[in-house]
């Protein structure tokens, strides 16, 4: 009878394992699919115009500067 229930438990720690490996696999389903559905009703775009945005503020502070640097050079 001990024998049986030290098989019995041997197989019930096993069957935890895979049941971990169950759970962890559903939550990243979950995390992929809210992913899926806020970038389909529009949050690609808006990350999109905002990283739009911050590109051509740094073009624009890029261009200054170096307007300004050239209309500054003091080395001729």
């Amino acid at each position: 009878m001990i024998k049986y229930i030290e098989k019995l438990v041997k197989k019930l720690k096993k069957s935890e394992k895979g049941q971990g490996m169950v759970e962890y696999a559903l939550i990243i389903a979950f995390v992929a699919a809210i992913a899926i559905v806020a970038l389909n009703n529009g949050l690609g775009q808006a990350v999109k115009n905002a990283f739009g945005g911050a590109s051509d503020m740094v073009s624009s502070a890029s261009a200054r500067a170096g307007s300004w640097a050239a209309a500054n050079d003091t080395s001729q």
